[in-house]
């Protein structure tokens, strides 16, 4: 990226120069693939890409390739932002996403009266892409412990076949260490989180390490599964709408009540309430909207949280690599970028 200042300046843009100083109008000049965090007083995520420190942070344009959906052709473009305080790093995120899908595994009425959850044909097993959620994901190389990192990115963690229709994503070695914000548009975005995961060296073994390498912070899990009994699901929503007439996908934490049948036919209910996320697991807040085919996000998290398993920000002089991926409707079938990306502080 050139930094390079305008020599036909009139008279009143001079004049504000005077007063402002070169560096508000030239950007510092920063290496590729690199995404620099603008030092700032205070950020207000609730104002999501409104907030005036956005317009002072530079962006880093990330392709996303070979993901499920998005149009058909498994591509997207996002734009990154990042910005820190005394204590805090949050970043800006912003990609073209054309459906906001939050259909994720609902339980549907049929012609005869009985429920059924809905899956697609395609799913021979932990690879949906039709009822499922929206997501995106950022994973850090922490303390540099990933060797191949430099060299392919994130996809130093990703392994094919295995036993997966995706892959199984683990660390090559032992005291390889990735750290994951997961940030689900079904299961976390509706607290107000993201899941603050890690990625070590387990490999998969059926029934044992079904998720290979990848972990969560806190045992507990982001959302409970709402079972069948008797043929209908145990709970629904206080509110008894119907997902897909005013309802949820998802029922919040504390308002599920016994199941009433009074559904009609192709009407849809929740098949999980959430639980919301705790201790590190819930150490990256997010604020999120979709609107016109646009995803915007604004997570944050403290700088230094003290988790082994965590990316610590402590030394604002040195670059962190990180990864980024976006899931269109889909479990595992994420649109990645090809290279590294490393972020700093301005």
């Amino acid at each position: 990226m050139k930094s390079r200042l305008n020599l036909t300046l009139t008279a009143a843009a001079f004049a504000a120069l005077a007063l402002t100083g070169c560096n508000s109008v030239v950007q510092e000049k920063v290496a590729p693939n690199t995404l620099a965090a603008v030092k700032a007083t205070a950020v207000n995520p609730a104002a999501l890409a409104a907030d005036p420190v956005w317009a002072k942070a530079q962006s880093l344009t990330v392709a996303l390739t070979d993901g499920a959906n998005f149009g058909g052709k498994g591509e997207t473009k996002a734009t990154l932002k990042a910005a820190y305080t005394a204590d805090t790093i949050y970043m800006l995120v912003q990609y073209n996403d054309p459906t906001n899908s939050l259909r994720r595994g609902p339980y549907q009425k049929q012609a005869d009266g009985t429920w059924k959850k809905l899956v697609a044909a395609s799913n021979k097993g932990g690879d949906e892409t039709e009822f499922y959620e929206d997501k995106w994901a950022v994973i850090w190389n922490v303390n540099n412990s990933i060797k191949k990192f430099d060299e392919q990115g994130c996809a130093a963690t990703c392994h094919l076949g295995q036993g997966k229709p995706y892959g199984n994503k683990y660390t090559n070695s032992a005291g390889e260490l990735g750290d994951i914000w997961h940030v689900k548009g079904a299961r976390t975005v509706p607290v107000g989180l993201g899941d603050d995961q890690y990625v070590d060296h387990t490999r998969y073994v059926p029934g044992v390490s079904n998720n290979a390498g990848r972990k969560n912070e806190d045992s507990a899990g982001d959302y409970t599964p709402i079972k069948l009994v008797n043929g209908k699901p145990e709970f629904m929503a206080k509110d008894g709408k119907a997902a897909n007439a005013g309802g949820g996908y998802w029922v919040m934490p504390g308002q599920q009540v016994p199941f009433v049948d009074n559904f009609k036919p192709g009407d849809e209910v929740a098949s999980y309430v959430l639980n919301g996320l705790k201790n590190d697991r819930a150490d990256l807040k997010v604020t999120q909207t979709w609107n016109n085919g646009v995803r915007t996000a604004v997570a944050s998290r403290k700088l230094v949280t003290g988790s082994k398993f965590d990316v610590q920000f402590a030394d604002l002089k040195a670059k962190y690599g990180f990864g980024f991926a976006a899931f269109d409707n889909a479990q595992v079938r994420h649109a990645t970028g090809d290279d590294p990306l490393y972020l700093v502080f301005k």
